[in-house]
Order: C-alpha cells, then sequence, then structure tokens
C-alpha cells in the first residue's frame, strides 16, 4: 500500500517522515482547531465552507495562520493530488505552535498547519437501512470561559469520553441533553427531528457546533419547502418524534431508530429522512461533475 503524502508547516512529506515537535501546543494542550472534510470522486464536498468556519474561529481563539484562504485550498487540493484517493477524508489542523513551557500565548510563535488525508471507509449499507441506536447524557453542555463548543477544537476530550461511554454500550452515538437548553448535540455530530412533517434542529448556540452537513440539509429542507424550524428540542421531543436523524461530514445523513431504550415510531427509517439523505447525495454528485 502506498505511504500516504502530508503536508507540514509549508512542506510535502511521507507520513512516516513527518514530524511535530514535543513542545508543540496542539500536543501540549489540545490548543488548536480542526475541519474534517469528506472528498467524493476525487473531488472535496464544501471545500470553501470547512476554510470558511476554520478562518471565522481562528480568531476567536487568537490564531492566526499566515495564508490566506486561497492559500489554503490549493495546499489542500495539492495533499489530494498527492495521494490519489478518490473517495477520503482530509483532516485539516492548525495549531498555536510551540510552547514557552506555559500556557501564556507567544504571539511571536508561528502557528503549526497539518493536512492529512485518510482512505474514506462508509458505514454499512445497512446502517442506513436499519438506523442506529443513540444515547443520552444529561449533563451541562460543555461550555468554559473563553471556549465555545461550536469552535472544532482540537480539545476533544468530554467528546473522547462520551463516546467512549456510548461505545461500550453499544450506542453508535452520544447525545448531551443540557437542563437549560434541551437537546444539543451528538459526539461528533448535530441532530434533526421531524415532527407532523416539520424538520427541526437545535439552533447555533455555544454548545452546538455549525455542522457543514447540517447547513446543507437546511438547505435542501429550504429548496424543497419542507418546514423547517431551529428551536430547542426537550429530551420528550426527541422521544416523541416522528422521525430522527443525525448528520457529520463522515458519516452524511444516518438515521436514529432508538434513543436509550425508546424506539423512534415504528423503528424504522422514515420517509423524510430517506427523502433528504438522498438528495444530499445529489448534491454531493452535484459537486462532484462541477469542479
Amino acid at each position: 500500500m502506498r505511504e500516504p503524502t502530508v503536508y507540514v508547516n509549508g512542506l510535502f512529506m511521507r507520513q512516516s517522515n513527518a514530524k511535530i515537535s514535543i513542545l508543540d501546543r496542539g500536543f501540549c494542550y489540545g490548543d488548536g482547531l480542526f475541519e474534517t472534510i469528506r472528498v467524493n470522486k476525487g473531488k472535496i464536498f464544501c471545500l470553501e465552507k470547512h476554510i470558511e468556519r476554520l478562518f471565522d474561529s481562528m480568531p476567536q481563539v487568537l490564531i492566526d495562520l499566515p495564508m490566506t484562504r486561497l492559500e489554503l485550498a490549493k495546499v489542500v487540493k495539492e495533499t489530494l493530488a498527492r495521494n490519489k484517493l478518490k473517495n477520503a477524508i482530509v483532516r485539516l489542523a492548525v495549531t498555536r505552535g510551540n510552547t514557552q513551557s506555559n500556557i501564556q500565548i507567544d504571539y511571536e510563535t508561528p502557528p503549526t498547519l497539518v493536512v492529512n488525508i485518510r482512505p474514506f471507509t462508509p458505514l454499512p449499507k445497512a446502517v442506513y437501512k436499519k438506523g442506529i441506536r443513540i444515547m443520552l447524557f444529561q449533563e451541562r453542555a460543555n461550555l468554559t470561559n473563553g471556549i465555545r463548543q461550536r469552535l472544532k477544537s482540537c480539545n476533544y476530550l468530554s467528546n473522547i469520553l462520551l463516546k467512549e461511554i456510548s461505545d461500550k454500550k453499544n450506542f453508535m452515538e452520544g447525545v448531551v441533553v443540557d437542563p437549560d437548553f434541551g437537546v444539543t448535540e451528538g459526539t461528533t455530530s448535530n441532530i434533526f427531528i421531524v415532527e407532523k412533517g416539520q424538520l427541526k434542529t437545535p439552533p447555533l448556540s455555544p454548545y452546538v457546533l455549525a455542522g457543514i452537513t447540517r447547513q446543507v440539509v437546511i438547505d435542501i429542507a429550504r429548496d424543497n419547502k419542507i418546514p423547517f424550524l431551529e428551536g430547542q428540542i426537550t429530551k420528550e421531543e426527541l422521544l416523541n418524534a416522528d422521525e430522527v436523524f443525525i448528520t457529520s461530514s463522515g458519516i452524511e445523513i444516518v438515521p436514529v431508530t432508538q434513543v436509550d431504550s425508546n424506539p423512534i415510531a415504528n423503528k424504522k427509517p422514515g420517509i423524510l429522512t430517506g427523502f433528504i439523505h438522498d438528495e444530499f447525495l445529489k448534491c454531493v454528485e452535484a459537486e462532484s461533475k462541477s469542479c
């Protein structure tokens, strides 16, 4: 198997030769941001939207990448071309660079930029036909002074631990239900419900990531005149929904047929969920052809 080519701080190299300093703040503190991007038939889906989100997020965490959006897009495309992959996942990470042994920010230190690509492994088709089980975590959504969940931060410890708990209990995803804000999001996904033909998802907030696939779904709903609402979702609404599905770049649109021990509707993926997934695949295909 061909060894992957990666990009690290201005250089393309074999993955086995790639090195990051042990003083890098991404390693020491999870001090950075990342994007996960889908490649379909050799074309990068929604690359501009991912880069826009990254550039919107960097000022919020006081990281200044000395590169334009266009330059970064060229780096991503060149990394993909060197790997010769048609169906892949791009991971783009920016950290604050090396630390000087304390957490104080050194604005003279250049950031670290890494782009790596791996083959895309799709979920089994049975997942989309039968749906998945998700687990609820009833606790405060992750929020600390200075950082918001809506930033795609390299500090993913909370998500990792919740995902591990749900995995060990044979649930595919874990979703946080905040006592004040209701259903927020999954460890790696956004969530939608369908109530009496209306599509609904939690609004963007400090607790909800502005997912790229989430926005594509919203655009699909509007383009097809599907009733849509961004609004708080209670646990009771979720459990009594006609349909539930989750979204992310890596899994697309996945139907949920059970929440904790509660079946959703008749425990079969819903009609609207299937329609939206079909329309999403058309969007991916159309962008692949137009690139």
